[in-house]
């Protein structure tokens, strides 16, 4: 059972409008002695703001290349399976928040809303336009990284799950997803430096969703686990070569004004993953070296969000809700007795209430997005800190 951190139930419970106990001291008091999971209701919750945007088709925000005139097209042509939720990235990881929620909460009252939406967009005939559309002249660079790592976290989620629709569906993504693997083994040939912003070209983060499915998903073909392998191999080898010889990361430069990602923390996460765990512990400490003693502030404290109706200042409480999860997975890497591993439990449980109870502010500049980083966050085992 996926478990999350109690001070994060309390952020979730009062984003989603629970009633709260007569006694607020008392109810904490009961929080310190339980653990808790994602309730229905909260899924139920996320679930509505994903859904009330996987089919609309505007405001849009394409990222197209036109060739010529005749390519001049509204979003839904373009992209018949993921032209909801105001950018494709979206779309994609607004699919998997769906799939996710049903996987663990079966029996939700959207389950059938859910169903139909994936039924309706992940058709054969959908992902086959998606997948001509990454193979098309001038398109090599078509959301890389940020949405080739959710579409593959996306077919990571449905292979996970047991269930005879969700078979179906990774069946039908199985294509995309061999074109963004090919893409990404076509980059590494290419990319001699990293990028390290906290925006959607963030190499360590397409790594680590990456990484994640390399590991994950298995396959009974024999050329297809060989790809699958050999995608592993070349991120470990990468992130090595991109990371390995970093120290003192300018961490008191974060956040900038419209990261979502913060670019040291996605990168230690990302080193949590390729490096054996010796290894990585002695790695942090020479890139994160005053994380122990609370150093740099600008880094542990949340972002301040001065405008949720502007779709970049709001970016920032999608960076306090990647730092929580970055903060829990490193510190659950290190020691329990470094004492880097209680400063980052402490914060991470800061950013996440700092940004939790605005997932749904009544803005879709953010409606549109952040719950998916929410119940990534939320979703993520519990590394008991």
């Amino acid at each position: 059972m996926l478990k999350i951190n109690p001070s994060l139930t309390l952020c979730i419970l009062l984003l989603t409008s629970q009633p709260l106990p007569a006694s607020v001291e008392s109810w904490r008091s009961q929080l310190n002695r339980e653990r808790f999971v994602l309730s229905q209701a909260q899924a139920s919750h996320f679930a509505q703001l994903a859904l009330k945007c996987a089919r609309k088709e505007y405001p849009n925000k394409i990222e197209h290349v036109l060739s010529d005139a005749d390519q001049l097209r509204p979003p839904k042509s373009l992209h018949p399976a993921f032209y909801g939720c105001y950018d494709w990235h979206s779309s994609v990881h607004g699919h998997w928040l769906l799939a996710r929620l049903l996987r663990l909460h079966p029996s939700l009252k959207e389950a059938q809303e859910i169903r139909e939406t994936l039924n309706a967009n992940l058709t054969p005939n959908n992902i086959e336009v998606e997948n001509d559309y990454f193979k098309a002249s001038g398109r090599q660079s078509f959301e890389r990284p940020y949405g080739w790592a959710w579409l593959l976290k996306l077919h990571e989620e449905l292979y996970s799950w047991n269930d005879t629709d969700a078979q179906r569906w990774f069946k039908t993504l199985q294509p995309l997803a061999e074109t963004i693997i090919k893409m990404y083994m076509d980059f590494f040939e290419k990319q001699t430096y990293p990028i390290r912003v906290g925006t959607h070209f963030n190499s360590a983060f397409g790594l680590s969703f990456a990484l994640d499915y390399a590991n994950s998903v298995k396959s009974s073909d024999p050329e297809r686990q060989q790809a699958l392998n050999k995608l592993k191999e070349r991120i470990v080898e990468s992130s090595r070569r991109y990371y390995l010889s970093d120290i003192n990361y300018p961490a008191a430069l974060e956040p900038a004004g419209d990261d979502f990602l913060s670019g040291g923390l996605i990168e230690a996460d990302l080193m949590r993953r390729a490096l054996k765990p010796e290894e990585f512990r002695r790695w942090f400490h020479r890139f994160l070296p005053g994380i122990a003693n609370g150093s740099p502030r600008s880094l542990l404290t949340p972002a301040i969000v001065s405008d949720r109706s502007d779709p970049k200042i709001v970016h920032l409480d999608g960076l306090n809700l990647s730092r929580a999860w970055c903060m829990r997975n490193i510190a659950s890497s290190l020691p329990r007795t470094d004492p880097a591993r209680r400063v980052f439990a402490q914060s991470a449980n800061q950013h996440a209430g700092a940004a939790l109870k605005y997932v749904a502010s009544g803005n879709y500049e953010g409606e549109h997005w952040l719950a998916s980083f929410a119940v990534y966050l939320l979703t993520t085992p519990d590394p008991d800190l």
